[in-house]
């Protein structure tokens, strides 16, 4: 933007000219001066040849106004050129049939009225930014003037401090220096306080899909993440106002040293379980340690309180990173997270690393099985490296800042300590605390909730061990190759294990009970019901074009979750349920082991059937297993794709359609000899057209289908007990 200058052409150009002046005005006032400068010399002349004859009366000023079309060419050529030169001016002037000078003089005004303007818009800017300081500056006065005593929540008063309330006074004054750390960070940092992020984290293009049958909820890929309708939950929680900022920050920071000392703390605030397996809180002894915290228990909630420790594979610095970035996190744990969102990053850490950074989220939890609601929560996330070495990332609620009627789920403080360990090894020890309301749960699957293992800290650790365990194994460069069927060519195996994840992210994404998915009943009683959902993909390289049908059910069974695991696993035994396979052998072409447990590995199956039509039928598989939950996801793939997957190619533009098996233990023993809950789901391609008709014969397919397979299964493994 240019800045004219008073002194122009070395002529003073007068500054005592009125604020408001039209064009019209301006060329008013030059034509004047124009005629007092073009007739002063003859007539100044005259009045030393004849004085006598000079007319005493005052001459009347003449006005000569520029014509419109004069106007708007000057003003045409001014935003090319403020400043024209001589040659400019004589030729502007003979083409509109002025006077150079008036011409001079007509861009010299518009210079002055241009920055005049430019001055009052910027004075107006900082007068509305004077503003806003002085309100903050009120705001912050009023707040310091209504402190409260720590101890009784009254006003505080002037006289001797007890030694408890000076040591409060201390730990407040150095949790306010680390509030201010923090606002200092994110100002350095960020540029600005904050930094809004409306979109998607990360912002990947949603899959390009129509819904069917009622919503299809998110379909994670390792593209990303479709959601609901408008009306989600979760989508209709926005980022928090101004106002709330210094309150999130304030709450993060006791968030922090809560969760620190929860997850350092032992008895009488945690107590040992009678047979020495697990730690429970002491509800009442919480409540006097951490006697503020984020207000007292719904009415109708209960407290769900786990902590639990483990030693993984993994550096401190890349598990930090893991859990800040809401895409990997997810990722990682894609198995309890369904979804997440992050709303706005209010710091995003010292450079270089995560310390301090703070974010405001949302995300959805789950059980794999329609029977158990999701959990819905909004919180803010802050990672922290305190003096010891050790990191700390804590999630705790904002549903107090924005109450939310629909919310069943609050989290109290919850996280986990990372502490170094040699040998690229990390100690995690996790905390999980929620108040929930857990009405919504089929009897099926109260057990498992209510004991702490559907969405306790132990499946939490349990998954983040057996996640690293695969991390490592997709890094491994000493492959032993006597083996038969091991792949032992380092891009064909990460190319293989990165199209296993995008599979078992997308089976896990479509089978518990979102607020995104509408399920519809079709056949059986109770927990026997079979649920179907129906969904278009158009346009999607990660899955086949048509109309996909979902379907889903849940039943118990009398046996350890291990021995249903190695059942479905073993591709000996898969003539026994899968009708898909027609009855044919099937064979390990070849395998990852991802963990090390057996069980864990990717596998690449062939079907040998007797129909020529289906001899070039291949099955990629994962198998994964921990004390918590065990999975078996599979989808059929084209030979010809694969083949350029394990030669390293790119996985992404393999269509898939995933179908499996999610076992649960049934949580009435901690041992694995307890039964199990078993979720049955298969996503079906009933017509390759996307705009063709579901027809009710499809719908009773897939639910025969379905059926049929759970008898098989309880059959099978019925005459295994027997």
């Amino acid at each position: 933007m240019f800045q004219p200058s008073i002194f122009d052409d070395g002529k003073l150009l007068p500054l005592d000219m009125p604020q408001n002046t039209s064009d019209s005005d301006f060329a008013r006032i030059r034509d004047d001066d124009f005629d007092s400068a073009t007739k002063s010399g003859s007539d100044n002349n005259h009045e030393l040849a004849s004085g006598d004859d000079q007319d005493p009366r005052p001459k009347k000023k003449r006005y000569h106004r520029h014509t419109q079309h004069q106007i708007q060419e000057m003003e045409a050529f001014f935003k090319e050129c403020p400043h024209p030169d001589d040659k400019q001016r004589k030729e502007l002037s003979r083409e509109l049939g002025l006077e150079p000078l008036q011409v001079k003089f007509w861009f010299q005004n518009k210079r002055t009225q241009m920055k005049n303007q430019h001055e009052r818009h910027e004075n107006t800017q900082l007068r509305t930014e004077n503003e806003k300081l002085r309100a903050d500056n009120m705001r912050y006065r009023e707040a310091l003037s209504n402190a409260s005593c720590p101890n009784c929540g009254g006003p505080t008063a002037i006289g001797e401090m007890s030694f408890d309330e000076h040591h409060l006074r201390l730990e407040n004054a150095r949790l306010r220096e680390e509030i201010d750390r923090i606002s200092a960070i994110a100002a350095k940092y960020v540029g600005k306080p904050v930094v809004n992020y409306p979109l998607l984290s990360p912002p990947v293009p949603s899959r390009p899909l129509e819904l069917g049958m009622g919503n299809f909820g998110p379909q994670s890929g390792l593209g990303g993440d479709i959601y609901g309708s408008a009306g989600d939950l979760i989508r209709s929680i926005s980022a928090p106002t101004e106002a709330d900022k210094p309150m999130i920050i304030e709450l993060a920071v006791a968030a922090m040293e809560e969760l620190t000392r929860m997850a350092q703390l032992g008895e009488p605030l945690w107590m040992t379980s009678l047979d020495g397996s697990t730690n429970v809180l002491n509800e009442d002894e919480y409540l006097r340690t951490f006697p503020r915290g984020i207000g007292p228990k719904p009415s109708g909630f209960k407290c769900e309180a786990s902590r639990e420790s483990a030693v993984v594979i993994m550096n401190h610095i890349n598990l930090v990173e893991i859990l800040m970035d809401v895409n990997q996190w997810s990722t990682l744990f894609s198995g309890i997270v369904s979804r997440a969102m992050t709303l706005e990053v209010l710091s995003t850490g010292v450079a270089g690393n995560y310390n301090g950074a703070l974010q405001v989220m949302t995300s959805e939890f789950q059980v794999l099985s329609p029977l158990v609601p999701t959990r819905e929560s909004y919180y803010v996330r802050y990672c922290k490296q305190h003096v010891d070495g050790t990191w700390a990332v804590v999630d705790v609620s904002l549903d107090d800042l924005r109450p939310t009627p629909g919310l069943r789920c609050r989290r109290r403080p919850s996280g986990c300590l990372i502490q170094e360990m040699p040998n690229g090894y990390s100690k995690v020890t996790w905390v999980e605390h929620v108040e929930v309301d857990d009405r919504g749960v089929h009897s099926l699957y109260k057990q498992l909730v209510s004991s702490g293992q559907a969405f306790g800290a132990k499946r939490w650790v349990t998954t983040l061990d057996r996640q690293c365990e695969r991390l490592a194994s997709a890094m491994a460069t000493n492959i032993p190759t006597g083996d038969v069927g091991v792949i032992t060519n380092q891009e064909g195996r990460k190319s293989m294990l990165k199209l296993a994840e995008r599979m078992v992210i997308s089976f896990c994404a479509g089978v518990s009970a979102s607020t995104t998915h509408t399920w519809t009943t079709l056949s059986g009683t109770g927990a026997d019901d079979v649920r179907v959902m129906t969904r278009k993909s158009i346009d999607d390289p990660g899955r086949p074009p048509g109309i996909v049908l979902s379907a889903a059910t849940s039943f118990w069974l009398p046996i350890p979750p291990k021995r249903i695991f190695d059942f479905l696993r073993d591709e000996n035994s898969r003539s026994e349920w899968d009708i898909l396979s027609n009855g044919g052998v099937v064979q390990e072409m070849a395998h990852i082991a991802n963990g090390r447990d057996t069980g864990n590995c990717v596998s690449l199956l062939r079907v040998n059937s007797a129909n020529s039509s289906q001899s070039n039928m291949l099955i990629l598989q994962e198998s994964c297993t921990d004390p918590t939950a065990s999975f078996v996801i599979y989808a059929p793939v084209d030979i010809v794709a694969m083949n350029v997957v394990l030669n390293g190619g790119d996985p992404d533009y393999v269509a898939l359609l995933p179908s499996g098996f999610a076992i649960l233990p049934d949580g009435t023993a901690e041992t694995a000899a307890g039964g199990s809950l078993l979720t049955v789901a298969f996503q079906i391609l009933v017509d390759s057209v996307p705009t063709a008709k579901l027809s009710l014969g499809s719908v009773a397919t897939v639910n025969n289908l379905i059926a049929c397979t759970a008898e098989r299964i309880k059959a099978s493994l019925s005459c295994e007990t027997a």
